[in-house]
């Protein structure tokens, strides 16, 4: 564990962290953003492959370290993730925030499980993501639901912002990014990336002796993604947009957008 002194940029208030082969059901929405301390690998370790699977184009992406609330009231979280070099596993719990007693899977592509009665196949594991695809197809016309509103007012009302397939909400957020190429710039002061449609992105740490930072995005008052100790060229997924961590200072970690 890194000394305090070695870490650069801790805000002193909490910071706001993002917020996307087994059976068995949820106990919950998730609605307690705590998270546990120890429930993520270091990406820095991570022996590959970077992905396993093929993701669908309505797949429902479930980020590193963060949950996601489904339909029915359910939720799923990327708990931690286990790669050899050539097989990658996947560990997800019930609920779309951590809670003591939740129920576990290690899972891999073709992996089914049932969340709070609705069934899903896993169709990819990454470093940075698991991809969910519903069995049921009223399950997949809620997840693609239109919101009434593109504007985000905050809490639970976002749900339908911060938890969905839908194209039109995806693709508002893809426009907040930079193009692919470009920079973007998150600081390591405490303060917040907005988007529009929701998510806020923030740095947690950066320790510039180990080259590693920590990276996080909250939406709707859950932990969507919790990157930690990532290094330049770790890939990182929010919103739906792809980056790639290109540099690490005391005062920033800059990603370059690798997707369209």
């Amino acid at each position: 564990m890194f000394s305090p002194a070695s870490r650069y940029g801790i805000a002193g208030a909490t910071l706001a962290l993002w917020a996307l082969t087994a059976c068995g059901t949820s106990s919950g929405g998730g609605d307690n953003p705590t998270t546990a301390p120890t429930t993520t690998q270091a990406a820095a370790k991570d022996k590959g492959p970077q992905c396993i699977g093929e993701a669908p184009a309505d797949g429902v992406h479930v980020l590193r370290g963060g949950g996601f609330r489904l339909p029915g009231g359910g939720g799923v979280q990327y708990a931690a993730a286990t790669a050899d070099g050539t097989s990658r596993t996947a560990t997800l719990r019930d609920g779309a925030g951590y809670g003591a007693g939740q129920q576990q899977w290690t899972v891999k592509p073709g992996s089914r499980l049932t969340v709070s009665g609705h069934a899903y196949t896993v169709r990819q594991v990454c470093s940075y993501r698991v991809v969910l695809e519903p069995k049921d197809a009223k399950d997949k016309a809620a997840l693609a639901a239109a919101p009434e509103s593109m504007e985000f007012a905050g809490g639970t009302a976002d749900n339908a912002l911060c938890f969905t397939t839908n194209r039109a909400v995806l693709a508002a957020a893809s426009k907040s990014f930079p193009a692919k190429g470009q920079p973007l710039s998150l600081l390591d002061n405490g303060s917040v990336k907005q988007l529009p449609t929701g998510p806020s992105l923030t740095v947690s740490y950066v320790d510039t002796a180990a080259g590693t930072a920590g990276l996080g995005a909250n939406c709707a008052g859950v932990p969507v993604a919790i990157y930690k100790d990532v290094s330049v060229g770790d890939t990182v997924e929010f919103s739906g947009v792809l980056f790639e961590v290109s540099g690490l200072t005391e005062q920033a970690v800059r990603l370059t957008r690798t997707s369209e």
